[in-house]
């Protein structure tokens, strides 16, 4: 099983969302196969937790503002702004303070699955400006 194509969506959306704050170390993992509450995790880290909560904001300004609206079901952690969950449910999204994404390695934890490809688009247009 892969995740659904709304979980793919979602992911890709809000992903951008947080590359478009300057989220670092952006992956996409498609937990379906290992996982039955949800399809997708989205980590994304940020050097402070001012930068964590912009991005948690962006990420759900964005999803709410898609054409099929989509609020998260549950928030976690946004109070100390170290790491804070957005549960989408075929999403689950973490945006991390870079010391706890070292510390808990949710990447090395989740290794075993595939990744959803990200490319920010503005790195794309960048780099088409810069061949010109």
């Amino acid at each position: 099983m892969t995740a659904s194509e709304r979980a793919r969506e979602l992911a890709t959306a809000a992903a951008q969302a947080a590359a478009d704050k300057k989220a670092q170390d952006i992956v996409i993992i498609d937990v379906s196969d290992q996982l039955a509450i949800t399809d997708v995790f989205l980590l994304a880290s940020a050097p402070n937790e001012r930068q964590v909560v912009a991005i948690v904001d962006a990420i759900e300004e964005r999803l709410v503002n898609l054409p099929e609206k989509a609020k998260p079901a549950r928030r976690e952690g946004e109070r100390a702004g170290r790491w804070v969950l957005l549960d989408y449910v075929d999403l689950v999204v973490h945006v991390q303070h870079s010391e706890e994404r070292e510390f808990y390695a949710l990447d090395r934890l989740w290794k075993d699955c595939p990744t959803i490809p990200f490319v920010d688009r503005d790195l794309v247009e960048a780099e088409a400006g810069a061949a010109e």
